[in-house]
């Protein structure tokens, strides 16, 4: 059964115009740093909701073409192994990399903490899209 990966391209779409948006802003002299911070809050929100749309399609593609009783309650660790093992993604380290960033997002009241998780999430957009080509390659 083909999946329909609309939204995915849709949130790519969206993340990657919010980062275009903090590099504009920041070719400007008068941008202050609320504006940036605002910007880079932004991006950070795409990263969520970029990351949550690619664990899901992941798993849903398993379930398609692999076992659904095989990726039914697995951890998200595991599943990133069985998706580089039929070659979604080059990386478990990476995404669990992601899925740690992920996790901070909902913890980010120390500035020095939303900075890292800002920066994984400049590096997560080239595996999103990675990801992403990989899935409409082998929807079938």
């Amino acid at each position: 059964m083909k999946l329909n990966f609309e939204a995915l391209e849709k949130a790519l779409t969206s993340y990657k115009n919010s980062i275009e948006s903090l590099e504009k802003a920041k070719e400007f002299e008068t941008t202050d740093k609320k504006m940036i911070n605002t910007l880079k809050a932004g991006i950070i929100q795409n990263f969520e909701f970029t990351y949550e749309l690619c664990w899901k399609f992941m798993k849903r593609w398993l379930e398609n073409n692999v076992s659904k009783t095989e990726v039914e309650g697995i951890s998200r660790r595991h599943l990133f192994r069985l998706a580089a093992k039929n070659h979604l993604i080059d990386s478990v380290d990476d995404w669990m990399l992601f899925h740690e960033a992920r996790n901070q997002t909902s913890h980010i009241y120390d500035e020095t903490v939303a900075e890292e998780v800002y920066k994984k999430t400049l590096e997560f957009i080239s595996k999103a899209k990675e990801l992403y080509n990989n899935l409409l390659e082998k929807n079938d």
